[in-house]
């Protein structure tokens, strides 16, 4: 059927309907180019960026004349933590193997953390001692040093603290909970099933096994041990020993000084001035500049707007 000008009924609405499309596909391929093109222009920024920290990062590292190098070691050492074992190693590295460094100081303020992450910075501070024997390394305790942290600077040449500083906690511990007598009153029971005989041991929901604690208090025993021999060997005939030196408890920096567990008072000013003879204290911590920090939080920002206007073009 035709219209009045010989045309097949419906052509406009066909020829409507081309037109619609062929916009819409130039549309889509005009979003795709604008994020191309903002991609491309946030990638040369971050890069002039990069460039403009790194040369302002390293120019406090390469001034001349001798420095004390200083790195922190501040909160609960753990491995996803600013305090793990990866960022102060790197940081240590660092500061040893710069040309300008006189000597090291670490400064902790811990509470303690993993026994495996304080190990692995303990090893590599003797291993730096030996490799860098003339750069002396000290530790200077802030407000707490203890357990893992306590670890850590046991590997010092000397520990300084303040007079009210809290220095120890030389022991292991494992903590939990136990739900079971809660269960009983609500009426719960509980369905554990496993292969092996002791692979739900310590489950919380489970009654107390007397072998099963054994067990642990055997393994936190050994690791106990472990923490002990790394004091004697990092203090040696420095340290006096009596029966509560290994039992947990923590005393003021006044009384670690006299029961060897730190060498006198200082603070990280007064070790670089009196005894490293370098007042020029340069930091070596490793953490996230403000370019990086920038570049990680416009890289979330421009990675949703991307993924939105992609969601967007393929939905329309």
């Amino acid at each position: 059927m035709a219209d009045s000008n010989g045309q097949p009924a419906g052509w406009e609405r066909g020829v409507l309907e081309k037109l619609a499309f062929a916009a819409l596909q130039e549309q889509r391929r005009a979003r795709r180019w604008g994020i191309f093109f903002k991609l491309l222009g946030f990638l040369y920024l971050l890069f002039i960026l990069v460039k403009i920290g790194g040369i302002q990062g390293s120019s406090s590292v390469t001034r001349g004349g001798k420095h004390t190098a200083l790195v922190e070691l501040r909160g609960v050492i753990a491995q996803d933590s600013g305090a793990s074992a990866d960022v102060i190693m790197a940081g240590l590295k660092d500061a040893f193997e710069n040309s300008h460094t006189k000597g090291v100081v670490l400064r902790i303020n811990s509470p303690g953390g993993s026994p495996v992450q304080a190990g692995q910075i303990n090893a590599e501070i003797r291993r730096l001692r030996a490799k860098h024997k003339d750069i002396p390394f000290y530790v200077v305790i802030d407000d707490v040093c203890a357990s893992g942290g306590y670890y850590v600077a046991a590997a010092a040449e000397k520990i300084f603290v303040d007079k009210a500083s809290l220095v120890g906690s030389i022991g292991v511990l494992m903590d939990g909970f136990g739900f079971t007598g809660a269960m009983e009153k609500l009426g719960v029971e509980r369905r554990l099933l496993t292969a092996g005989e002791h692979k739900g041991f310590l489950d919380p929901f489970s009654p107390r096994n007397p072998n099963d604690e054994a067990f642990v208090k055997s393994m936190l025993g050994e690791i106990h041990q472990q923490f002990i021999q790394v004091v004697r060997e990092g203090r040696g005939n420095r340290l006096k020993e009596d029966k509560d030196t290994f039992s947990g408890l923590i005393w003021s920096g006044e009384r670690s000084i006299a029961m060897g567990l730190a060498d006198a008072v200082g603070s990280v000013t007064s070790v670089a001035r009196d005894v490293i003879k370098a007042e020029d204290i340069v930091d070596f911590t490793p953490s996230e500049s403000f370019v990086e920090r920038l570049a990680k939080r416009f890289g979330v920002g421009v990675g949703s707007s991307v993924a939105n206007q992609i969601r967007g073009s393929t939905l329309q």
